[in-house]
């Protein structure tokens, strides 16, 4: 099983079964709650992300491609070590793709602006090597919870993100390449 199959199996534990919870903006295709029409979520696909998608009806297949193409290969999946890249493709999935990438290189010591390239990977590369990949794994994944805990919608949902968050660090240090 490739990386992003073993991360999307992770992820889909998550965001899998189909939402309309009138309280996540992510529901409403205008972003907000009560912003637009109320459409839900479905394998982490939401009605604000993805306004055109008729979400009650959407496949695994088509989420699974979507997530690559939106999430796993904007943060480079396929070149981070498997573990980091689960941290990094789930915060993608939940917090954005640039707030990832943004927490990828600060956890790193690069130039924190959201683009990936050379820089970062050599800066990933460095990390791992100096200090180990469950440092950097722990760094990365310690931005992403501060940021979440300060969410104005986390007393709604705190009780799933806290579980998510608390797992996701063991299931990361499980996979292996293959």
């Amino acid at each position: 099983m490739s990386g992003f199959e073993q991360a999307l199996a992770i992820v889909l534990q998550y965001e899998g079964a189909y939402s309309n919870d009138a309280a996540d903006p992510g529901n409403w295709t205008g972003g907000k709650a009560g912003d637009g029409e109320l459409r839900g979520t479905k394998f982490g696909i939401s009605a604000a992300a993805y306004p055109e998608e008729d979400i009650a009806t959407l496949s695994r297949e088509r989420a699974a491609s979507l997530y690559r193409r939106d999430y796993w290969e904007p943060v480079s999946g396929d070149a981070l070590p498997l573990p980091l890249a689960l941290l990094v493709f789930d915060a993608a999935v939940n917090n954005g793709v640039s707030r990832s990438c943004i927490w990828l290189q600060r956890a790193v010591g690069a130039h924190a602006d959201g683009l990936l390239g050379p820089v970062t990977f050599a800066a990933v590369a460095r990390a791992v090597e100096t200090r180990g990949i469950d440092s950097v794994c722990a760094d990365f994944h310690a931005l992403r919870l501060v940021f979440m805990t300060e969410l104005p919608t986390w007393p709604h949902f705190s009780a799933g993100w806290a579980r998510r968050l608390s797992l996701l660090p063991y299931q990361a240090a499980e996979l292996t390449a293959k």
